[in-house]
C-alpha cells in the first residue's frame, strides 16, 4: 500500500483490537507510517495509582514555527454484541463503499486520514519550514488520566509546545464539511447524599425520610434554568442521572438516598461559581429538615472556546474547497481531549460525521475519508504557505 493512503492506514488501524485503555498495536501502525517519512517518535507508556498503563504516541517532523499539531485517539469503546455486527467490528471489511468496523468513524478513520494528508504533503513539499507534529493518545475512550494531559505535561517538560492543534474527531452530523468545533461546553458532575433516620413506614413520626429531602431538592433541580445561552454556547443544562436508595424493602424508610447529576455548561460559568449556586440552594432545600446531606463534584472539562482567526479560516477555506460547503462554527457535543489541549495551544476540531459513532455496524463511506484527506492535505498547504 502506499504510506499516504488512507483507506488501507484505516483499515490497518480498525483490525487492531484497541478497546480502551489498551492501545494494542494501534500504535504500532501509526509508528510504522510515521517514522520511515523522518518523524521522531516517542512511545509515553503513563500510569497512576489504580488505572492501567496506558500507550501514547508523540512525533514530530521539522522544527520552529509555525508549528502544527495533529491529535487524536487510538482507543476505541467496546463493540457490545459482536454477533449483531454485520462485519465482524475488527475485521476492516470494505464493502458497499464503506470501510466497517469499530473506529473506522471515532476515530481512527480521522487519524488515518490526518497521516496520509500529512505523508503526501511531506511527499510533495518536503520539510516545511516550520514543524508537524501527531499527538495520539489509547485513552480518551477511558478515564482519560494517563493520555493527552499526560503527554502534554512531557511535551512541556522537552519544549515542545504547538502553535494551533487541529483534533481530528467526527464533527459532522450529516454531511462532510458542515461544522468546525471552535469550542466545548464544560462538564461538571455532582454526588449528593442525604442521611435521614431509618424506621418503619408505619411509624414516620420515629423517622426521617432523607427521600422527602430529596424531592425538594430534585423539584428545584429539575426546574432550574441556568441561563439563555451566549454568543458561540448553547444554554447550560443540568440532568439527573441517578437516584439511588440501596433498599429493597417496600416497608422501611431508609436512612440514606443518593441521587447523581451532571451540568453542561457554558462561557457564562465557572466550575466555580456552579458550585457555589447548587450548594447553596441544596442548603436551603434541605433547611429545617432535620437531615444531613454531603456534596461533592468532579470537574471533567471547563469550558473553552477558540476565537476564530486566520489559521481557522483556512481550515474552513480547504473545507470549502473539497465539499463546496462553508462550515459553521459550532461548540455542542460531549467532552473531548480538546479540553486539556486548548491550555497548551488553541485548538479547534474537525473530522468525519459522527452519526454512527459508538454504534454497532459502525462504518465510514471510503470517499469520506479521501475527502477528509483532501481537506487536511489543502489546510497543510494554507498553514505552511
Amino acid at each position: 500500500m502506499s504510506a499516504a493512503d488512507p483507506l488501507a492506514l484505516a483499515a490497518d488501524l480498525i483490525r487492531c483490537p484497541s478497546v480502551t485503555p489498551d492501545a494494542a498495536t494501534a500504535l504500532d501502525v501509526v509508528q510504522g507510517a510515521l517514522e520511515p517519512a523522518g518523524f521522531a517518535c516517542h512511545r509515553l507508556v503513563f500510569s497512576a495509582p489504580g488505572t492501567p498503563d496506558v500507550d501514547n504516541l508523540y512525533a514530530r517532523i521539522g522544527a520552529g514555527r509555525p508549528h502544527l499539531c495533529f491529535a487524536g485517539h487510538v482507543d476505541v469503546v467496546p463493540p457490545g454484541d459482536e454477533a449483531a455486527w454485520r462485519h465482524p467490528p475488527f475485521s476492516g471489511v470494505i464493502a458497499d463503499g464503506e470501510l466497517w468496523g469499530r473506529g473506522a468513524v471515532d476515530m481512527k478513520g480521522g487519524v488515518a486520514c490526518m497521516m496520509a494528508a500529512a505523508l503526501d504533503f511531506l511527499a510533495a513539499r518536503g520539510t516545511p519550514a516550520g514543524a508537524i507534529s501527531f499527538l495520539i493518545t489509547g485513552d480518551e475512550e477511558g478515564p482519560a488520566v494517563n493520555g493527552t494531559r499526560k503527554v502534554l505535561d512531557w511535551m512541556a517538560e522537552q519544549g515542545e509546545r504547538p502553535d494551533h492543534c487541529l483534533l481530528g474527531e467526527p464533527t459532522n452530523p450529516k454531511a462532510l464539511g458542515e461544522t468546525i468545533k471552535i469550542g466545548r461546553r464544560g462538564s461538571l458532575s455532582g454526588r449528593l447524599v442525604i442521611t435521614g433516620t431509618q424506621g418503619h413506614v408505619a411509624y414516620p413520626d420515629q423517622a426521617n425520610n432523607p427521600i422527602r429531602g430529596l424531592a425538594r431538592v430534585l423539584n428545584w433541580l429539575t426546574e432550574l434554568r441556568l441561563d439563555d445561552g451566549t454568543t458561540h454556547f448553547a444554554p447550560s443544562n443540568l440532568e439527573v442521572t441517578s437516584i439511588d436508595a440501596g433498599n429493597a424493602a417496600h416497608n422501611v424508610i431508609p436512612a440514606q438516598v443518593t441521587a447523581k447529576f451532571n451540568i453542561r455548561f457554558n462561557d457564562a460559568h465557572t466550575p466555580e461559581s456552579l458550585k457555589e449556586l447548587i450548594a447553596g440552594r441544596i442548603g436551603e432545600a434541605l433547611a429545617g429538615t432535620g437531615l444531613a446531606h454531603d456534596l461533592q463534584f468532579r470537574l471533567s472539562g471547563d469550558s473553552f472556546l477558540t476565537e476564530p482567526g486566520p489559521w481557522v479560516e483556512a481550515l474552513s477555506a480547504a473545507i470549502a474547497e473539497v465539499t463546496g460547503r462553508t462550515p459553521h462554527y459550532d461548540t455542542g457535543g460531549g467532552t473531548s481531549d480538546a479540553r486539556f489541549i486548548k491550555d497548551t495551544c488553541p485548538v479547534v476540531e474537525f473530522g468525519l460525521t459522527y452519526g454512527l459513532i459508538h454504534a454497532v455496524d459502525e462504518r465510514v463511506p471510503v470517499d469520506d475519508l479521501h475527502q477528509l484527506t483532501a481537506i487536511y492535505r489543502r489546510f497543510l498547504e494554507r498553514y505552511f504557505a
